[in-house]
């Protein structure tokens, strides 16, 4: 058995098409059945069950990918911990990142980072949480940038700030006028209002709705976006009202700012964090990252 069969049978399981593995792999397809059908033969099983339509695992290849991955897994961390010994300083990290949190924080920790690491490669990754925690539980990013709770067990993560959550109201909202008011806004004042809400697989739309529930009541939920800037813009319209993190919250230059009011003791927050895979090897690159983004979110947002 070679690392390169192992390489090959997790791309055809994971393209389910012997023609796009092939692709993939850069190699001829007939070559690709040949390297598999080699395999099953010194296995004495079959991995796949192949027809017309589409390539299924069988339950022997369910099993062989699942001790495939993890020697795949354990060979890429091999080398990189080699690469570390010998203190070589190029390397890669693959981040993952909810956008619009991202283009708020990134800004200001990747410029931090490639001036003390300028030959570390940064690759960023983009989705929404629930694609994130599905792409760095199977290995698709090294770190990814998200908000608790997680929903993948198979995650772990470094707690990085915690993040004041604020209500926006329309600048006409009959509580705009308590802008001024330091006490904040308590949640069960907001039992009747509209609420303004991100779509199902958005990490924040989940910490609206518990908030709301904790509460005691159940948002009257009128409008959902899959992007809180225009969230936040629905809601200077006056369409309704939302919860914000606050790093996110609109910068009065903008056109359509609503008014930010502060909640009431005990203040809700959400945490962020820097989640990885369990047991995954993390680099030099990858701890140096996590220690950057500590280090720029303290020193930009708690000073």
């Amino acid at each position: 058995m070679e690392l390169r069969q192992l390489q090959y049978t997790l791309q055809i399981a994971e393209e389910k098409n012997f023609s796009r593995a092939a692709d993939k792999l850069h190699i001829a397809q007939p070559s690709l059945s040949q390297q598999l059908s080699k395999l099953e033969q010194e296995l004495g099983v079959k991995l796949f069950q192949r027809n017309t339509s589409a390539v299924e695992l069988t339950y022997a290849g369910e099993s062989f990918i699942e001790h495939a991955r993890k020697i795949m897994d354990a060979v890429k961390e091999l080398r990189q911990e080699m690469d570390d010994i010998s203190q070589l300083r190029a390397g890669r990290v693959v981040i993952g990142s909810m956008p619009i949190t991202g283009s708020h924080l990134l800004p200001y920790v990747l410029p931090a980072f490639k001036a003390a690491y300028p030959d570390i490669d940064i690759i960023l990754r983009e989705d929404t949480s629930l694609n994130l925690e599905k792409l760095t539980a199977g290995g698709g990013t090294d770190l990814s940038l998200l908000s608790l709770p997680l929903q993948e067990p198979t995650l772990t993560y470094e707690p990085i700030g915690e993040e004041p959550i604020e209500l926006a109201v329309p600048p006409q909202h009959p509580l705009a006028s308590q802008s001024a008011n330091r006490s904040g806004v308590s949640l069960k004042q907001l039992k009747d209002e509209p609420f303004i809400v991100l779509k199902k697989g958005q990490g924040f739309r989940k910490i609206t709705i518990d908030l709301c529930h904790q509460a005691g009541f159940e948002p009257n939920v009128v409008f959902e976006s899959n992007n809180i800037e225009t969230v936040q813009s629905l809601v200077a319209a006056g369409m309704g009202i939302t919860l914000v993190p606050h790093f996110i919250a609109r910068a009065k230059r903008s056109e359509l700012i609503p008014v930010y009011l502060p909640l009431s003791n005990p203040a809700p927050s959400r945490t962020l964090v820097i989640a990885y895979r369990k047991g995954r090897y993390l680099s030099k690159a990858a701890e140096a990252f996590i220690e950057t983004f500590k280090r720029i979110l303290a020193e930009r947002y708690n000073s």
